[in-house]
């Protein structure tokens, strides 16, 4: 087998897989966003839209940040004394923060990764097509 084919049928398996992996990322992020049942309050940025992609859940995260301040008078967890009950407000919406930030994050990974596996059957289409044009017997193939 010409090195060719096999860089062809190689980069070609290599873009169907990650574009599988990107597509199955993002329905079980979206899948368990949607299990949470979280709708954006009136006072978020896409209101009233329930969270089950990565622009809800910024907008969503945008809420908890505001709430949160404002409960605890616009400090920061690390900024309020470990005997403050508001700490424990804090503490909560930091975590839920970053757990909307994560499935943000795991949105972007799988969209890079999709349009890396685009690239890869892409190339992979490519070059058997110049090796079907210059053909597998020509000189140096």
């Amino acid at each position: 087998m010409q090195i060719r084919t096999v860089a062809s049928v190689g980069s070609i398996v290599l873009g169907a897989l990650l574009i599988l992996g990107a597509l199955g990322t993002a329905a079980m992020v979206r899948s368990e966003l949607v299990k949470q049942n979280i709708t954006i309050p009136d006072d978020g940025c896409l209101a009233g839209r329930q969270v089950k992609g990565p622009f809800t859940a910024y907008c969503q995260a945008q809420v908890i940040e505001k709430h949160a301040r404002e409960t605890t008078g616009g400090l920061a967890y690390a900024e309020l004394d470990r005997e403050d009950p508001r700490r424990q407000v804090a503490m909560n919406a930091s975590f839920l923060r970053a757990s909307l930030f994560t499935s943000v994050v795991a949105f972007g990974v799988a969209a890079m990764a999709g349009a890396i596996g685009v690239l890869f059957v892409l190339i992979g289409l490519g070059i058997r097509d110049v090796r079907r044009r210059v053909g597998e017997d020509a000189p140096g193939s």
